[in-house]
């Protein structure tokens, strides 16, 4: 598990937004990876998608590495936001939008 953490970490940190989804942004594979995709897309921030039903590992590795036991997972200049509740919550109020801006994320919409 240690080899995944560390790729975990490491996509994190490289990466601006990154989203642990099921199925890719193209095409998602559940309604709660759908919903933030399309977030995402209003929003039009680019962001890294990680399909986590390639890997079991990977599956489970970001569920320890959050101690949070949903799937999506969407992270921010390194840190995690949210599921799919906290973050259609903060986008409806406007406070995914600071956030985003706030690390530095460009925001369109």
């Amino acid at each position: 598990m240690a080899d995944v953490n560390e790729w975990i970490e490491s996509v994190v940190k490289d990466n601006d937004v990154v989203l642990f989804m099921k199925g890719t942004p193209e095409a998602p594979q559940c309604g709660f990876s759908s919903r933030l995709t399309q977030i995402l897309g209003h929003m039009q921030v680019p962001y890294q998608g990680i399909n986590v039903l390639e890997s079991g590992t990977l599956r489970e590795g970001i569920k320890a590495y959050t101690n949070w036991p949903t799937i999506p997972q969407l992270y921010v200049k390194g840190e995690f936001v949210g599921g799919c509740d906290i973050v259609t919550e903060m986008f409806q109020n406007g406070e995914l939008k600071k956030t985003m801006e706030a690390g530095g994320v460009a925001v369109e919409a």
